[in-house]
């Protein structure tokens, strides 16, 4: 699945978040955004991404793309 940045999904954590959840602190059904940081690989570079709390803004951690699934828009 390939993601948007600033795009609003919830987090379901699949294959890899469920072996190493220490790569972020975001909680299964909770609302995400996709975020770019500075110098960092693009969303979707081998199937990872960035993510921050869709209402705080507070980063949450990498996480993978098959991780997120579609909501609506926010």
């Amino acid at each position: 699945m390939r993601v948007r940045v600033h795009a609003v999904y919830t987090f379901e954590p699949t294959g890899y978040d469920l072996i190493m959840p220490e790569h972020y602190s975001a909680t299964a059904g909770q609302r995400v955004r996709v975020v770019q940081l500075p110098g960092a690989p693009r969303p979707n570079t081998m199937g990872q991404c960035h993510i921050a709390d869709a209402d705080t803004g507070e980063f949450l951690g990498m996480v993978s793309t098959e991780s997120l699934t579609r909501k609506g828009r926010s």
